[in-house]
């Protein structure tokens, strides 16, 4: 009744149809937010077309915001695109979306087509740019931007301000950060916060902790940022006190300290935190998968993921991809193709980079190279990282050949090898017998890609040449590393100088091994081995004699049959 009561002064045929509109413009409004796919969301366009809308600059907010969060940004463009006079409510809506879904580029192109039309930019323009900028440390964009909001009078807007504080930070320009954070005239939590995530994303968790006790309120974001800085710098012990002294916890609260444990090596209190939390979300979930997978428990992860779905938590690409590396150690065919057949009924994209990247990887590890060949070629762009995957399952295989034509692929491809892909290459001519190859690669490596070869690289080539017999030329350029050879660079010199009888040789390498390992067995018993083949039976006895008095015992073998 007040709605029509607000017309009523007017003639009947002027009033009915702004009554008429507004009634369609709130039908179309409920309309949108009930959409969920874009084959809807067309057609509610075509109704807002048929019912001349289109210039309607709420409607089109509205509806460009829907656009953005379903990811179709060429479909927002070109509605966008249409509005012939956009209105600085309506150019933010749009900006915001981009920012958040393309790249900065784009974006800032969009924020320059805003500047030159009649739309004038407010405080609501600069926060989404800003935040763009800082998604892609882009410090130099970001300072334009900085001046361009202070030329518009909105530089000292508390939130552009803390777009900016949050941008610095981010990107290590703290002192900035905190002259903007200073030069504040009102501050509110938020602003706090991001000044404390500065801090402690430099490392710097004094000025830090001094700014969290000096807040005049603190909320759970701000606990979980100072949490989340000692989790950072490996303080456990501190993130952990903070954690009980915190009024309430989040699911981020546990997901942060769930995190550090793991990181740190720490998986019981991991996963005695990921137990304690009343609530688990599929973050806290992938923490702990993760976790697993990086501390070289595969079992248990694939063991968490059964109890996920069991709960009726859906994985994300994530889980699915932590999934994949924890059958990758296992290298159970069985296990994969359960993993390959669960992926391909999912929702999961498998076309994301990431996900194909881990799929190529399993799939090679665990002896299915039919179907990592097929992900692999099927890639619309391969990367390194898809490179040294089938690389490296081609040599588990035994296909060093195959590694090194794939290898010369990538190189056609355009793409520069890393220190990994030199260590797969290395470690297939090896395997292979390819001497030359092998000792090609690694000049190669030096020469043409200006690396310094790490001590893997080093005890690639040992092996390389110890297998081949070139014994002599091994040692010698063990002595003449940059660095101190590792236990593993000597071990493949003493698995060599046992396989061609060269007992001189093997103690003067023994003995280097003794030093840097004095408590493995193995490398007493592979000496051993090498005086029993010259049946130098006394110096056996000697050794075994060595081994007892140092208290080193030789693991017994055992088996499942």
């Amino acid at each position: 009744m007040t709605f029509i009561r607000r017309y009523t002064a007017l003639p009947f045929r002027d009033y009915l149809p702004t009554f008429r509109r507004s009634e369609t413009t709130l039908s179309i409004s409920a309309l949108l937010k009930l959409c969920k796919t874009t084959s809807s969301l067309e057609q509610v366009h075509s109704r807002i077309i048929h019912k001349g809308l289109h210039e309607d600059h709420f409607i089109m907010s509205q509806f460009i915001t829907l656009c953005n969060s379903l990811c179709n940004l060429s479909y927002s463009s070109s509605v966008f695109n249409l509005v012939s006079s956009p209105s600085t409510v309506l150019w933010n809506t749009y900006i915001k979306g981009q920012s958040e879904n393309d790249s900065l580029f784009l974006t800032i192109s969009i924020f320059i087509r805003m500047k030159r039309s009649d739309a004038v930019p407010d405080k609501f323009t600069y926060p989404s740019l800003i935040k763009a900028c800082s998604k892609e440390c882009a410090v130099k964009e970001g300072v334009e931007l900085h001046g361009s909001a202070v030329r518009c009078g909105v530089g000292g807007d508390v939130f552009v301000m803390t777009s900016l504080i949050d941008l610095y930070g981010k990107c290590g320009e703290i002192l900035c950060a905190r002259k903007v954070f200073d030069e504040m005239r009102e501050r509110n939590v938020v602003s706090w916060t991001a000044m404390i995530v500065g801090y402690a994303s430099f490392g710097d968790l004094v000025e830090a902790r001094k700014l969290f006790d000096k807040m005049p309120e603190k909320n759970v974001m701000s606990w979980n940022a100072i949490i989340s800085g000692y989790v950072k710098c490996g303080d456990l012990k501190t993130a952990r006190k903070m954690f009980d002294e915190l009024p309430y916890r989040n699911v981020v609260s546990f997901t942060i300290m769930i995190d550090g444990y793991a990181k740190w090596g720490d998986m019981a209190s991991a996963r005695f935190v990921f137990e304690e939390a009343p609530e688990k979300d599929v973050v806290a979930w992938s923490v702990l998968i993760s976790g697993y997978v990086q501390n070289g428990q595969p079992n248990e992860a694939v063991k968490i993921f059964h109890e996920m779905c069991s709960r009726n938590v859906k994985p994300d690409d994530f889980i699915m991809v932590s999934l994949m590396s924890a059958c990758s150690q296992i290298g159970s065919f069985e296990l994969a193709k359960w993993v390959n057949d669960y992926v391909s009924k999912s929702s999961i994209d498998i076309r994301q980079a990431h996900v194909i990247a881990a799929l190529i990887d399993m799939n090679a590890k665990c002896g299915n190279m039919d179907r990592a060949t097929k992900f692999f070629e099927e890639m619309p762009k391969r990367d390194l990282i898809s490179y040294c995957s089938m690389m490296q399952g081609l040599l588990i295989h035994g296909c060093g050949p195959q590694a090194l034509s794939l290898f010369s692929r990538m190189l056609n491809d355009g793409l520069t090898p890393d220190d990994v892909a030199f260590t797969i290459i290395l470690t297939a001519c090896s395997h292979a017998g390819l001497v030359d190859e092998g000792c090609y690669y690694f000049e190669t490596m030096k020469t043409n890609y200006s690396m310094v070869p790490s001590s893997y690289h080093y005890a690639c080539v040992v092996d390389l040449l110890g297998r081949a017999g070139r014994l002599k030329e091994a040692y010698e350029l063990l002595k003449s590393m940059p660095v101190e050879p590792h236990a593993g660079a000597w071990g493949a010199l003493l698995w060599a100088c046992k396989l061609h009888c060269d007992i001189e040789l093997g103690k003067v390498v023994a003995e280097q091994l003794f030093e840097l390992e004095p408590q493995n067995a193995g490398n007493y018993v592979l000496l051993s081995n090498i005086y029993a083949a010259d049946e130098q039976w006394l110096d056996v006895n000697l050794l075994r004699n060595k081994m007892k008095d140092r208290g080193i015992r030789k693991i017994p073998g055992c088996s499942w049959i």
